[in-house]
């Protein structure tokens, strides 16, 4: 072949072929490197940074993920137990197979931080004073946070012990006390006071006492709903979060051999879980609508039907039975209507009861502030507050069970966080505004932004890329064995299996530097920055074809239309 034959300049690297022809002119649509919001970093209540941490740790780099994930929740170990991780219902692995299992990998890196006794970064103190009166998840989230912030924190509490709800509402089985106990250590070790056995009359007093600079309410929902039931006084009648408070203590409620538990939240489903383990023979839940309509989650049901707890959907207590020696409950039997709301039938049965645990819910205990000039409270009793969560008293913050919320602990967990930043804007006398916003990546004047993220849903994903990988199961204790006291039910990983478990993340959304766009470009126009730092695209010889974006495994790479 002659040596003056001229190739193809489409292949050819001489002056005068492709690479010398800008042929980004030819471009209608240009690509660009997006960061979408991945769906379980939005699903989370507790505001995670969810693919962050999985990536970290499925280098092994447990620390660092650990150090990501305090960045927002204070409380892995506790939350790999207790959250029901709507994380993973939002995951998109689960139109591959089945989700990640986030809460099992959170777990482990809490169990780990445990275990090498790790702490948060934190920021120099500031010399500002914050009270924070309530050590459930919503309080201790909030102190937690405004430590690191800088801040003097104090927490006071009337409990004996710290934790609120998670100590006295959530059972040892699914959260045992000595994690409970470790990860709130770590709040002591941050620098946090804690005063318990304190209930205060006078808020005003006490911030004046104290010199605080701010304060957060955060008491939680402990005082039980009342309701009127004919015969109260007839039978052994407990509310359930008196019962499960005395577990705690060392005089556990004798509850004879029959329960009937009144209601269909998870503390229903709790309590009578709990009534199984105290040696109760028979568990019945009375509820006055369907499965489909019970608050309580599914998971929890599920559990408690395994363990032998008796649901009796569409019923009502109508009588307690005064009849002496007739140790029975009248039940009567309830419809839906087209609404979906329970209507009474006139039927009636009787129910067999030793005992009578009523689990209709909770509210805040709010009287210590009604002489609190400035605050407002709505028909419900809940304390107004305004989008920076504070009441009508300026430095006087509020959330958690005490303002209209979902009551959880990941929610309180992510309130207190809210709170603490609003808190922390306050005293630098500013206002807390979020660092981004979901929704479209376009501005209302349609012009693109980057700085506005989109969802990374399924349909920008490219699954082919995605081998199958089954997700690692944790171990259950099963049948009787779960009964025999209140030991852990659910085992956590092991290093293996977690860091499997991380791997299985498609990291949607979010480039994680596998090289497709690379390899794909047909005009050498993608250039990589090195390990870390991703890649950026050459406009100049970008004809914008498409390839990089159709075949990003991940959806990291938009197609937008090009500025005339």
């Amino acid at each position: 072949m002659s040596t003056n034959t001229q190739l193809p300049f489409a292949i050819s690297l001489e002056l005068d072929s492709s690479l010398a022809n800008k042929t980004g002119s030819w471009r209608t649509k240009r690509p660009v490197y997006v960061d979408r919001i991945p769906p379980c970093n939005r699903a989370c209540p507790a505001g995670e940074n969810i693919q962050a941490w999985l990536y970290l740790a499925e280098e092994a780099r447990y620390e660092e993920a650990w150090q990501a994930l305090v960045e927002d929740n204070p409380f892995p170990a506790i939350h790999g137990r207790v959250c029901y991780h709507p994380c993973e219902s939002g995951c998109n692995r689960t139109k591959l197979d089945e989700p990640v299992s986030i809460h099992a990998v959170e777990r482990f890196l809490g169990d780990q931080a445990i275990k090498h006794g790790w702490l948060p970064k934190m920021k120099p103190a500031t010399g500002k004073r914050v009270i924070v009166i309530g050590s459930g998840p919503t309080g201790l989230s909030c102190a937690y946070h405004c430590a690191r912030l800088g801040h003097h924190v104090t927490i006071y509490d009337a409990g004996e012990k710290p934790g609120g709800m998670m100590r006295y509402g959530i059972p040892k089985y699914r959260l045992p006390r000595e994690v409970l106990d470790a990860e709130l250590d770590l709040l002591v070790r941050m620098g946090i006071r804690f005063v318990q056995s304190a209930r205060i009359d006078d808020l005003a007093k006490l911030m004046e006492t104290d010199r605080a600079d701010a304060v957060f309410l955060a008491c939680g929902a402990g005082l039980s709903k009342k309701i009127d039931i004919p015969n109260w006084h007839a039978r052994h009648v407990i509310d359930a979060v008196k019962m499960l408070r005395d577990i705690e203590s060392d005089s556990p409620p004798m509850l004879g051999r029959r329960v009937a538990v009144y209601g269909g939240g998870n503390t229903a489903l709790d309590a009578a879980r709990s009534a199984l383990r105290l040696g109760a023979e028979e568990v019945v839940l009375v509820y006055r609508r369907d499965r489909k309509r019970m608050p309580a989650h599914s998971s929890e049901v599920i559990d408690a039907e395994e363990e032998g707890v008796k649901m009796k959907w569409l019923s009502t207590i109508a009588d307690l039975q005064a009849d002496p020696g007739r140790d029975t409950i009248r039940i009567e039997k309830m419809k839906l209507n087209a609404k979906g709301q329970p209507e009474p039938t006139g039927e009636y049965e009787e129910l067999g009861a030793d005992t009578v645990i009523l689990a209709i819910g909770q509210e805040a205990e709010t009287g210590f502030l009604r002489n609190m000039p400035g605050l407002q409270f709505d028909k419900d009793g809940s304390l107004l507050v305004d989008q920076q969560m504070m009441s009508g008293v300026a430095g006087v913050f509020a959330g958690g069970d005490m303002t209209p919320a979902t009551r959880t602990v990941t929610n309180g967990v992510g309130n207190g966080k809210k709170a603490a930043r609003c808190i922390d804007a306050f005293l630098a006398g500013g206002v807390y505004e979020k660092p981004y916003t979901l929704g479209s990546a376009r501005g209302d004047d349609g012009v693109f932004d980057p700085k506005v993220k989109e969802i990374a849903s399924f349909d920008r994903l490219n699954p082919w890329y995605y081998t199958d990988a089954p997700k690692h199961i944790q171990e259950r204790l099963a049948g009787l064995r779960r009964l025999d006291g209140f030991a852990e039910i659910v085992s956590g990983l092991d290093e293996t299996d977690a860091m499997h478990e991380s791997r299985r993340c498609l990291s949607c959304g979010n480039c994680f530097e596998c090289d497709n766009c690379y390899g794909v470009c047909p005009d050498n126009a993608v250039i990589k920055l090195g390990p870390g730092n991703r890649f950026e695209f050459n406009y100049e010889y970008c004809k914008g074809c498409g390839l990089c974006s159709v075949e990003c495994p991940c959806g990291a790479i938009k197609m937008v239309e090009e500025k005339i």
